[in-house]
């Protein structure tokens, strides 16, 4: 069973590939046609019906670097980097999420891209091997180093999010920082050196001290804050004893089937046995893929 499409990913763009690496092709595009995404800062600009907004390339900022997008209906898109990168969590920004709730699938999926590229060249303009300022080329899909020939590419952080299951009963978590009564899918980044698999076992016994086999793939997500990809994961505990890291997790604890499903049935706030992770988080769709299984 697979999990229905998740917010962020499905983007209608063609990325446009041979475009990008073609200068003269790329330089043909930028022309009356080509649209530029309105962002405001990294927020996306929105329109009276919660659509993104496009406006042409003259009204870029003056000086601003353009990543190109790709294509849409045939036509070249492009947004600008802004001044600064992201400064804070995305939890912190509750405009940003009231703007995303009002998006269109489609929409949100070429924002979160958008935002995920031009936040990473708002951060990387200096070489991270000499330290001299870079530039941007290949579209927005490199930067180069004048100095030391050394070239970065936009990057995209592997982060494991698994349900650790024991009899009928899921281990859920909550940090410090989620809305009261909170509980998600325990999460943490693949280090280098390991698998999928390795990750999540290493991210379960740090925080819960639980161990894990049996661990599989159900789905991923694109997480543009600032650009993550989200894996999903399910895994079979060995026990229910906790051993909790209260620097990693505030609290952990065994939630039944049905207590999993009158959380979902009364969403955030409602007054379920926790409040569950928003609808636009792969945790959302992995619980509800649980409870079909």
């Amino acid at each position: 069973m697979t999990l229905p499409p998740l917010a962020f990913s499905g983007s209608p763009i063609e990325r446009a590939d041979h475009i990008r690496c073609d200068a003269d092709a790329l330089a043909d595009q930028m022309n009356w046609r080509a649209r530029l995404l309105l962002l405001d800062g990294l927020a996306p600009g929105l329109d009276l019906n919660g659509g993104l907004v496009w406006a042409s390339l003259a009204d870029a900022p003056e000086g601003a670097e353009l990543v190109f997008l790709g294509l849409l209906e045939g036509r070249a898109c492009f947004a600008a980097v802004p001044e600064h990168g992201a400064t804070g969590p995305a939890y912190s920004q509750p405009q940003l999420w009231n703007a995303m709730q009002a998006m269109t699938a489609p929409d949100l999926a070429l924002y979160g891209a958008a935002r995920s590229l031009v936040d990473w060249h708002a951060r990387h303009r200096f070489c991270a091997r000499c330290g001299a300022a870079t530039v941007l080329t290949k579209g927005g899909w490199q930067r180069d180093c004048p100095a030391c020939q050394a070239q970065h590419f936009p990057r995209v952080d592997p982060v494991t999010i698994m349900l650790v299951e024991h009899g009928d009963s899921l281990l859920l978590g909550r940090q410090p920082r989620f809305p009261p009564h909170a509980y998600s899918a325990l999460a943490g980044f693949v280090e280098p050196g390991e698998t999928i698999e390795e990750a999540v076992a290493r991210e379960v016994a740090e925080e819960a001290g639980v161990s894990v086999g049996s661990v599989r793939y159900i789905a991923s997500q694109p997480w543009p804050f600032p650009s993550q990809l989200m894996i999903g994961c399910h895994a079979i505990a060995a026990s229910t004893v906790l051993t909790i890291d209260r620097t990693e997790l505030e609290d952990a604890r065994w939630f039944t089937r049905e207590q999993v499903a009158a959380s979902l049935v009364a969403g955030r706030g409602g007054g379920g046995p926790f409040s569950p992770p928003p609808p636009a988080a792969i945790a959302h769709h992995l619980l509800q893929w649980w409870l079909r299984r």
